[in-house]
């Protein structure tokens, strides 16, 4: 990890502002979602991208289960356990 030098307070609802070029560089914009991630003694803040847990695609997903899975994967999966044919 690269640290930025970039230090901010916490407000008192606990939140804090992510600079505008920080944003910018990576392609964050309003309303997008930030996973929080919780390592040791550090905190990670990543641009959630939701994505098929098994391919990587983000086109046509369906949540299972809290876990996103394309229409395609549930395809090919079901010709592999021969629901449907191949």
């Amino acid at each position: 990890m690269k640290s930025t030098g970039i230090i901010r307070r916490l407000d008192d609802l606990g939140r804090i502002t992510i600079p505008i070029e920080l944003r910018r560089s990576l392609g964050i914009i309003d309303r997008d979602s930030i996973e929080i991630i919780a390592d040791d003694d550090q905190i990670i803040l990543k641009k959630y991208n939701s994505e098929d847990i098994f391919t990587g695609e983000t086109e046509d997903l369906i949540d299972y289960h809290g876990k996103l899975v394309s229409r395609k994967s549930i395809i090919e999966m079901a010709k592999i356990a021969g629901i449907i044919p191949k």
